[in-house]
């Protein structure tokens, strides 16, 4: 009897719990309807719902018929609409993601890993750039990609570059949100040691900037991640000064042609250059390729790298001088690209990819490499890219941004494993698993370090306790991507979004100081 008492009460229950999902989703839909104009909102039944969802997806795994999908997806044309949906989504207990480009590594911006009804919020038509050429300065809406924003600067003035990442179609609001690294780093730091203002919806569907977020929050938003504070809509950056040319060189080196030694050497040698100098390397099956940037001609090129690293054989037919703006699609896109090739926002569903990272404080035996690149010789190894740091970059303090990978770090380290969706991935991810183990004793320690724009679920998961983020649980992950600037993070979500209503698996969790 007791027995079927219980089972009628959890029936009972879960058909109540169905209904009051389903009011809520209602409720959600008719308060958006209400706000929103209708040929913004995509529901699950709108024949655009799957195109509209896609349409920046950039790992086809997360795209599946087993991936939790959005209940409506919101593509506002302006602040009042994304103010709307958060005011609509609070009253019917809706949460919302948020995506600007849908490059997320883990798919968080528009797929949730556990079921839940959410909404997307899709950037993609908030993509305005005005540059002020004399104060050197530009507003950038957070839909842009990283191409449109290079293109509207060069447009102004080729003298004037952003220092952000390399792929022309990451959308800046998630880039710029973890850090933003890429050529110039060694110059001018990272995006975010280069933003100056933003605008911001809260949780209680304000709109703030700067000033009225407060000196806590504008300092959480730059290298916290995105989805943790709000929906940040646009940034305020500085513009920062390049020469008329700047010089280009990749150089591939295999290990019959001594790439272990090179590699050796670059480790050391790569940090420690002028800061107008850049030279990453990426290591694939038995081959390192030294792709590098230099602010300056191929002749004083020539003259320091024969000086600081002659290992790599640089010389004058390595060189290509070109504007900044033209070395954005040769370095990405191959030599045979052209910079109104920077604007295609064309996603492809090509290959499925897993990836994780790393960063090294000590230079890797010349013995340890040996062992690497037989790892990467493997028939299912992935790649290896490498970026130097020192410069810039090292020269804030760790405290200055969330972003804590400053002074004393060499390069880090990206992996990736590739594979086509019609074959199964079990041995690539395997072997990424594998041999990131087999990294730990040559790699930060204590934490672990990790980049949040190389985002990995594997080092950890947020655990939600009485529909809060556990702080305790965060930091298993939090500490790896933040180091001591974990707790900051959290006290400053505290402040802005206790509730945690806006929330995902790796989102920094609420830390409300006590009265």
């Amino acid at each position: 009897m007791a027995s079927s008492q219980s089972l009628a009460l959890a029936v009972l229950f879960s058909f109540l719990s169905c209904n009051a999902s389903l009011a809520s989703s209602n409720g959600f839909l008719q308060c958006l309807s209400a706000a929103i104009p209708e040929q913004l909102l995509y529901t699950q039944s709108s024949p655009s719902f799957s195109s509209v969802l896609v349409s920046s997806i950039q790992n086809p795994k997360f795209f599946t018929p087993s991936t939790v999908r959005p209940l409506v997806i919101i593509t506002p044309t302006n602040a009042s609409h994304v103010q709307a949906t958060v005011v609509c989504g609070r009253q019917n207990d809706v949460r919302i993601r948020v995506r600007s480009g849908g490059h997320d590594y883990e798919g968080l911006s528009y797929r949730s890993k556990r079921p839940e009804v959410f909404a997307v919020v899709d950037l993609a038509t908030l993509r305005s750039v005005s540059v002020d050429q004399k104060a050197a300065t530009a507003w950038v809406d957070s839909g842009t990609t990283i191409g449109e924003l290079y293109y509207a600067i060069s447009k102004a003035s080729i003298l004037l570059a952003f220092p952000a990442g390399l792929c022309p179609t990451t959308g800046v609001g998630g880039h710029f949100s973890g850090g933003g690294l890429g050529m110039l780093l060694r110059k001018y730091g990272a995006a975010i040691d280069n933003v100056l203002d933003a605008t911001l919806v809260d949780a209680k569907g304000r709109l703030l900037d700067k000033q009225t977020m407060g000196t806590d929050v504008f300092w959480a938003i730059r290298g916290g991640a995105g989805q943790s504070f709000g929906i940040v809509l646009s940034w305020k950056v500085k513009l920062v000064p390049v020469p008329p040319r700047v010089t280009m060189f990749s150089i591939p080196k295999s290990v019959n042609e001594g790439a272990i030694n090179i590699l050796t050497k670059w480790q050391e040698v790569a940090p420690a250059l002028p800061e107008d100098l850049f030279i990453m390397a990426i290591i694939k099956k038995q081959v390192a390729k030294f792709q590098s940037m230099y602010l300056g001609t191929c002749d004083a090129l020539l003259l320091l790298m024969g000086t600081r690293f002659p290992e790599l054989g640089l010389n004058k037919t390595h060189c290509k001088e070109m504007t900044w703006i033209q070395s954005v699609p040769y370095i990405y896109l191959g030599n045979t690209a052209t910079v109104e090739d920077i604007l295609n926002r064309t996603t492809s569903m090509n290959s499925f990819s897993k990836a994780t990272s790393d960063y090294v404080r000590q230079a890797i035996p010349k013995d340890t490499w040996v062992q690497i690149f037989t790892w990467l010789a493997k028939p299912e190894a992935g790649i290896m890219i490498m970026d130097p740091y020192g410069g810039k970059m090292s020269s804030y303090p760790e405290s200055a941004t969330p972003f804590p990978h400053r002074g004393g770090v060499l390069y880090n380290i990206q992996y990736m494993n590739f594979w086509s969706a019609a074959t199964d991935g079990s041995a690539r991810t395997k072997w990424l698993k594998d041999f990131y183990t087999f990294m730990a004793p040559y790699v930060s320690q204590n934490p672990r370090e990790a980049y949040v724009n190389y985002r990995d679920l594997d080092l950890g998961e947020n655990v939600v306790v009485g529909n809060v983020t556990s702080y305790q649980a965060g930091q298993v992950w939090g500490q790896k991507y933040y180091r001591g600037n974990f707790q900051r993070l959290a006290m400053a979500k505290g402040e802005v979004d206790p509730d945690d209503y806006f929330r995902n698996e790796q989102s920094i969790p609420p830390l409300v100081a006590s009265k």
